[in-house]
């Protein structure tokens, strides 16, 4: 007999489902090898009906890689066939079309068994450092060039894992040692949800998940569209232009309320790129979701119900729904830029609620370092890969400033620079906010940063540039200013691209300073109170806090005095 639940029982249950998975995420973060997963947070953890549907999510991780991630069990279900799949199991992929976008992440999901029954699944998803091939980069001109890949297949049966698996990968990657370690933290991850879920569903007599699946979409799936159905019923549309690779790329889209739904159509966006920044449709779909989401639904949990009404269609082989072979490793870089594409849309039917334009994709590079081959080296001289997230500023908002050094929409945070240094021979010299990067506005943007980094002496290195920003600064909305450009250049004044592998000889160094967020509405109108006290932070200077914001000499004069005598301002 099926044990009635009331719908108190129910809400119950859903907190401590997403408590189960956000202990799932911390598991991850906590035993993770990768230091983009244990310091960045660049991870997903979610929990799964039998039919693939996600009911919960962490709230530790990043949309590109949860909302990816939501596809991806079901493909797994199709792929291992539910007559293979036995307790014990762990299944792997990092397929980008069937996974969460590029070669760099790794889908392990688990399926979870109670009184000999099928119950559910876990899944989780970590951006790992090295695959194997040319390295994280957008040289590569298809996905074979980018590294090792790993179909839909099980890394564990009955739990046994694969050594012969484990080999393959040890003998294609650089860092062999934290690759595997990464795998089996993702595994072990998903192992304590597991448990964690047994728990509940024995403290709760329940024999299986339909019931509280069922309130949970449910309840969701009404929320989200009630939202919906409150807004105007309108199309409009957007477009975003940015730097690219060799040539610059365009993003269009057409939004459209449509009732039960919200459409994002990406027609007229950009082909191709012939280098690895093309995005997988799956990767796009996530972002331009997430997007619509936050604006009108954010307090609504994450899972497929709340998701399903966001709908997404891009051209087969166009930059947002590349398709295989395509290369993609670097597919944040375009998918990061479709919110502030679909909010410059979204914003013509519901004005005065989204942000300005930020930095929009993540300010990373990778630092592949090997003893100098210019003159004898020392004997501690070594190789190593060291990958590094870090952030522009985000976009005003229309009530408040942007955030400095944060990034949006991935969410991902910047890595302590003693993290980074812990990971091989870098040096980072120099890491600070950017004053007057961010755009002036009623609301300001926020601040860029300047970063030099270097490697320890006996060593040269190639830096994997992965920025954008440097020709097309983010555009200020409503009467407010654009955010400032990215610009890297070595430090004897030999400039740089702001994409792809380049080398740096012993004894040099790379300095970057990364965008600004744009502001948003007039800064004639930016209360001056906030004016003095972000020219006494530093935030901007003398010349901006007079030039775009109107304050007078005399008020400026007052508020260095003031930080010359330490007073507050």
């Amino acid at each position: 007999m099926v044990k009635q639940h009331s719908k108190v029982s129910y809400q119950v249950m859903w907190n401590r489902l997403i408590s189960v998975v956000e202990e799932q995420a911390q598991a991850l973060v906590r035993t993770a090898f990768s230091t983009s997963v244990r310091e960045a947070g660049d991870l997903s953890a979610g929990v799964y009906d039998t039919q693939g549907r996600m009911l919960a999510q962490a709230v530790t991780g990043t949309p590109g890689h949860v909302n990816a991630m939501a596809d991806a069990v079901a493909h797994f279900i199709r792929r291992i066939g539910r007559d293979n799949m036995f307790e014990g199991d762990v299944y792997i992929t990092n397929d980008p079309w069937e996974g969460t976008g590029h070669l760099h992440d790794i889908t392990m999901v688990t399926p979870s068994f109670h009184g000999g029954a099928l119950v559910g699944f876990f899944a989780c998803t970590a951006h790992i450092v090295d695959i194997g091939g040319r390295g994280f980069g957008a040289d590569a001109a298809s996905v074979y060039e980018e590294g090792l890949y790993l179909p839909i297949m099980k890394f564990a049966e009955r739990g046994t894992v694969d050594e012969t698996l484990v080999r393959i990968v040890r003998g294609n990657v650089r860092e062999p040692d934290q690759l595997i370690g990464d795998m089996y933290a993702l595994a072990t991850c998903n192992e304590i949800g597991h448990r964690r879920l047994i728990e509940m569903m024995r403290e709760f007599d329940l024999g299986d998940l339909d019931g509280i699946a069922e309130f949970i979409l449910e309840n969701s799936r009404r929320a989200t569209l009630e939202r919906i159905a409150a807004l105007p019923q309108k199309s409009a549309s957007g477009e975003m232009t940015v730097d690219g690779f060799d040539v610059p790329i365009t993003l269009k889209v057409k939004v459209s309320v449509e009732g039960d739904r919200i459409l994002s159509d990406f027609t007229g966006s950009s082909g191709l790129d012939k280098k690895g920044i093309n995005c997988p449709l799956v990767y796009a779909k996530a972002y331009a979701c997430y997007a619509l989401k936050v604006a009108i639904a954010p307090e609504i949990p994450n899972n497929h119900a709340s998701l399903l009404p966001f709908e997404i269609a891009a051209p087969e082989n166009s930059i947002l729904n590349a398709q295989h072979p395509a290369p993609v490793a670097l597919r944040h870089i375009v998918g990061h830029f479709v919110p502030d594409t679909v909010y410059n849309a979204f914003d013509k039917i519901v004005p005065g609620l989204v942000p300005a334009e930020g930095a929009g994709c993540l300010c990373n590079f990778q630092v592949s370092l090997r003893p100098r081959s210019d003159a004898p080296a020392p004997a501690h001289a070594r190789r190593s890969e060291v990958l590094t997230f870090n952030s522009g500023g985000s976009g005003a908002r229309p009530d408040f400033d942007g955030l400095n050094a944060t990034a949006f929409p991935s969410g991902v945070m910047t890595m302590p620079i003693e993290a980074t240094e812990h990971a091989g021979p870098v040096i980072i010299w120099r890491k600070e906010l950017r004053p007057d990067s961010g755009g002036a506005g009623k609301t300001r943007g926020g601040l860029g940063q300047f970063m030099e980094v270097g490697a320890m002496e006996g060593h040269e290195f190639d830096i994997q540039a992965m920025f954008d920003r440097g020709d097309h600064p983010a555009r200020g909305s409503r009467g407010g200013k654009n955010g400032a450009s990215t610009t890297i250049a070595q430090d004897d004044g030999t400039p740089m691209r702001v994409k792809g592998k380049q080398f740096v000889p012993h004894g040099r160094k790379v300095v970057m300073a990364f965008p600004g967020g744009a502001g948003y509405g007039d800064p004639s109108l930016r209360d001056k109170a906030a004016v003095r006290r972000d020219l006494a932070r530093g935030y901007i200077s003398a010349e901006v806090a007079h030039r775009d914001y109107g304050l007078a000499q005399s008020e400026i004069n007052a508020v260095e005095a003031a930080i010359a005598k330490g007073e507050d301002v």
